[in-house]
């Protein structure tokens, strides 16, 4: 068994990470620590996880990974790096669903996340842990940087467009929604229920952290460098990301084409649905790591494209416990999906 510690515990992905591994067959969850809970058990936190594990939440220590394989770190932005210094320096695996590890460039950490690096040793450690895109990579890593749940949103759709040629790079239009427990459970007054019912509001427009993630590795990917834009919403939901692409088509390209495309893209990656001519809806994802991506040509010839995810699990949780699988050299459907038999 690969015996786990989660490093955020009590935060929204902390506990998806939870829910989702007590159901790998793999997997034994050894060590939960925490800060604010720590001392109470999690079923006490989480009274959803009665009868399933009663682990009394830990302080962090150095110490306390002795006899880990590997860690989560679910953790906000600035608060991960002492914790995975410490695990790399033991040899422990280590996957970070924070935003620390996600970009190379400190200048541009500092500017979007608003917070001095103190790790950047690691930095080019970090491999990023898109895991349709980088699966050879994250085979041999050590320390995963889980995708964003946005940039997750916005790569999968957007990379293999890029890739065959197939859009006008010179402007992207992505407008995303997110539910609220992207924010995680810190309070703020714009985030209580009577602010967010019945509303839907931009925010960090143009400044948005995950914004240098996507240009990142929409560059790294597919080889081309995009003038796009990125708006993000908050939705009155509690999960879930409907992201909308909107591209010129390149010259000559067809329906058929961008069809063609997708389907060689990601007919044999198990957690990608091609719906098209369907458009995605939210419900259809909730709870689960599937990313599910739809599209339609418009009279003018505009592209536009729906992704939708759930931001707790493909945008989170379920997407590094993927990476975990690939980590280990298991089948990266593992604790994740159970798929009939065909016959």
């Amino acid at each position: 068994m690969i015996k786990i510690g989660i490093v955020g515990a009590a935060g929204y992905s902390g506990i998806e990470l939870i829910k989702l591994l007590l159901n790998h067959p793999e997997a034994e969850i050894v060590k939960l620590f925490g800060h604010s809970t720590v001392g109470q058990r999690i079923d006490q936190v989480h009274t959803s996880l009665r009868g399933m594990i009663s682990s009394e939440i830990e302080e962090f220590k150095a110490e306390s990974l002795d006899g880990l394989d590997l860690i989560f770190v679910a953790l906000p932005s600035g608060q991960s790096m002492n914790v995975i210094s410490e695990a790399y320096k033991k040899g422990i695996k280590i996957i970070d669903l924070g935003g620390d590890f996600r970009l190379n460039n400190i200048e541009d950490y500092k500017k979007y996340y608003k917070h001095e690096h103190t790790a950047a040793d690691l930095l080019d450690k970090a491999i990023y842990g898109l895991s349709e895109w980088n699966y050879d990579q994250i085979k041999t890593a050590m320390l995963i940087a889980n995708p964003g749940c946005y940039p997750t949103s916005v790569l999968l759709p957007l990379i293999p467009l890029l890739k065959n040629k197939l859009i006008d790079q010179s402007l992207i239009s992505i407008v995303s929604y997110s539910g609220t427990s992207g924010a995680g459970k810190s309070l703020a007054q714009n985030m209580l229920y009577s602010e967010v019912n019945e509303s839907v509001r931009a925010y960090k427009v143009g400044s948005h952290q995950h914004i240098p993630e996507i240009n990142r590795f929409l560059k790294h990917f597919s080889g081309e460098t995009p003038n796009f834009s990125f708006v993000p919403h908050l939705l009155p939901a509690t999960r879930g990301i409907y992201t909308t692409i909107h591209a010129k088509l390149g010259e000559d390209v067809s329906e058929e084409k961008i069809t063609d495309t997708f389907k060689s893209t990601y007919t044999n990656q198990p957690f990608v649905r091609l719906i098209n001519p369907d458009v995605p809806e939210l419900k259809d994802i909730h709870h689960t790591n599937f990313c599910d991506i739809g599209w339609k040509i418009v009279d003018n010839q505009t592209l536009v494209v729906f992704s939708t995810i759930d931001n707790l699990v493909k945008g989170a949780a379920g997407q590094a416990i993927q990476n975990m699988n690939i980590m280990l050299g298991l089948d990266q459907i593992t604790g994740l999906l159970k798929q009939s038999k065909k016959s």
